[in-house]
């Protein structure tokens, strides 16, 4: 067990939840779009405990342009992770890095992933976390499983069929015992032209006795990643939400990033409370962002482009994690 727990904790993208049996929850969440952005899933994969040990599986289905969600609930012993690899079964469905295969009432189908972008990662800075991976304590940790990648494949959706061929995909994950008491987040993988990724999230973190407001983006630019996260010596300038817009902008010593995200309707999606999915968030996957970076050396912006089909989630007591 303790081999396995730490063969994983270097790997965030595997099943991290080795030896838990309560207040704990573990998801994972695949995006995929088709060629021509008329259709996009998420399929979000996971196993739930509350604080007496009661638990189950589940696989959530989000049809982004229709606007619904459909919560599939499992026996906990049909969620079957495999060690030493992010390979993970839950009935008949099974879900990896590379491949999808879904078995659903209403929808089933197989979709492959190729040309993978993974987060970076060392062993001081095992994924997306950084040094806060190494913090015992934190209610919710992140991992990046890929940036970006491009799909091929068949979905049956409703007795219809969906090709997937040379679509985009997008995975990550979250495990612990609850979301974030407020949070927003943004991630889009369909800019201008292929091979750009966008993903950022601010939230209130419980820290000890205390708290802070945290923060992780990313973007992912032609074999480039440029990061912003409050361990690496960014600052957050502006965290700005409404009921029309998200507006982040952050900063460190070499560039700036200044986003704009404008909300669309969005579909509620179960999210977990001390380990069980008892809570409600909002996303939706028709928002579009504004994105501007700036070399602040040189003084000039080096990216300026607009994103589609981008998720956006907006959650909880917003006010807390508001900077201006």
């Amino acid at each position: 067990m303790i081999r396995r727990k730490v063969q994983s904790f270097f790997n965030p993208e595997q099943f991290q939840g080795w030896g838990k049996t309560k207040k704990y929850f573990e998801g994972w969440y695949f995006k995929v779009v088709n060629a021509d952005e008329t259709k996009a899933f998420a399929f979000i994969p996971g196993i739930a405990m509350d604080e007496t040990g009661r638990k189950h599986a589940f696989i959530q289905v989000l049809d982004g342009k229709e606007r619904t969600s459909v919560h599939h609930l499992f026996e906990a012993k049909e969620f079957i992770p495999v060690a030493g690899r992010f390979n993970l079964n839950i009935g008949a469905s099974f879900f990896s890095d590379q491949i999808l295969k879904i078995r659903l009432p209403g929808i089933t189908g197989e979709l492959q992933f190729s040309d993978q972008v993974p987060w970076p990662k060392h062993w001081y800075s095992p994924g997306i976390m950084g040094p806060y991976s190494f913090a015992p304590f934190m209610e919710c940790y992140h991992g990046i499983v890929s940036m970006d990648h491009t799909i091929r494949g068949q979905i049956e959706y409703k007795g219809e069929p969906l090709n997937f061929d040379k679509g985009r995909g997008y995975i990550e994950k979250d495990w612990g015992h609850s979301f974030p008491s407020a949070y927003t987040w943004v991630q889009t993988n369909h800019f201008s032209v292929p091979g750009i990724s966008l993903k950022a999230s601010v939230a209130k973190i419980p820290w000890i006795t205390k708290s802070f407001v945290g923060f992780i983006a990313g973007l992912w630019v032609h074999d480039r990643l440029f990061r912003f996260t409050t361990y690496n010596g960014t600052r957050l300038r502006k965290s700005f939400i409404d009921e029309k817009t998200v507006e982040l902008v952050f900063e460190n010593s070499n560039f700036r990033i200044e986003l704009l995200a404008h909300r669309d309707k969005a579909t509620a999606l179960a999210s977990p409370v001390l380990g069980l999915m008892d809570g409600r968030i909002e996303e939706s996957m028709t928002s579009v962002v504004e994105v501007n970076l700036i070399d602040r050396k040189q003084r000039h912006t080096i990216f300026s482009d607009t994103g589609r089909n981008a998720g956006l989630e907006v959650a909880g007591k917003i006010q807390e994690i508001m900077v201006n």
